[in-house]
């Protein structure tokens, strides 16, 4: 059990946090707190892209949490301690020499634990959260429903990822969920879970420098948005093949680009007000916040 406490303060927080499987690598643990949430209110987990610019993300979802009660934490994998996509989008599940790593140090696993932080500070008695990430925050999303337990979620929202781990055994991590010691049981789970997969119908830009171009990505489109509905696409066909449920949805959001604050906006409205705002309502459309 985590013996730490997180405690985080009315309005923005930033709590430095050591997880117990890698004391070595600081995380700091963004915040904000609106004066109305209480213990029983929603839990809103972000995580943040390739800029590792996590007290960004936490501000981007000040308006929601005012609106709807919500605690927003903003876990930071900072470049110095976690430097590449390795050791970020990829959960640091493979370790230099080629060897999988003991599932409890996978990056992925790092979450449930802050959450128990904050239950003992009595930030939350909240049993689930949600929980969003955009662009190598995506990746890092989608990577953990597939290969973590679901019982803390209560809805997972991955947006404008720039590729994805495949719903298939049939391919080594991270391009599928090959050599991890995983199941037909366990991919099976993930294409059950209700997971909604955001997609910015102008993240279209395929001279972005921080488009991965790796061919396995490539090979999923040329561009994020084409890249998500290959994802998509690719999890019905599995789940047809193995006579299984599908229940994920793909979400094209019109206006948006490559932009985390409004997908952020996209994502609180669809789970507080069971909507897609329009492109004109959002702060940003179609500008670049990875």
């Amino acid at each position: 059990m985590n013996a730490v406490a997180l405690t985080p303060a009315v309005g923005r927080g930033a709590l430095d946090y050591r997880d117990p499987r890698h004391p070595e690598r600081p995380l700091v643990v963004h915040t904000y707190r609106p004066a109305a949430h209480g213990p029983d209110d929603p839990v809103v987990l972000v995580q943040h892209g390739i800029k590792r610019n996590g007290d960004e993300y936490r501000d981007f979802w000040i308006d929601a949490a005012e609106k709807h009660r919500l605690l927003i934490v903003a876990t930071t994998f900072g470049d110095e301690a976690y430097p590449k996509p390795e050791n970020y989008n990829n959960g640091m599940v493979v370790a230099p020499e080629g060897s999988i790593r003991p599932r409890e140090d996978w990056l992925y696993a790092i979450l449930p634990r802050v959450v128990a932080a904050l239950r003992a500070g009595g930030a939350t008695r909240r049993e689930k959260v949600r929980l969003f990430g955009h662009s190598a925050g995506g990746q890092f999303v989608h990577r953990l429903m597939a290969t973590q337990d679901h019982g803390l979620y209560e809805a997972v929202a991955p947006g404008n990822p720039g590729w994805y781990t495949l719903p298939t055994l049939d391919r080594r991590f991270p391009e599928g969920l090959g050599g991890l010691g995983l199941a037909t049981g366990d991919l099976a789970r993930w294409l059950a879970y209700p997971m909604t997969i955001f997609a910015g119908d102008c993240d279209v830009e395929t001279a972005d420098p921080n488009l991965p171009k790796n061919p396995e990505a490539l090979a999923q489109g040329p561009t994020r948005f084409a890249r998500a509905h290959y994802f998509h696409d690719m999890a019905q066909r599995e789940a047809a093949r193995l006579g299984v449920p599908c229940r994920w949805t793909l979400v094209p959001v019109p206006g948006v680009g490559h932009d985390g604050c409004a997908m952020g906006k996209v994502v609180a409205a669809w789970w507080f007000e069971g909507r897609v705002p329009r492109p004109e309502e959002l702060f940003k459309t179609a500008t670049t916040v990875a």
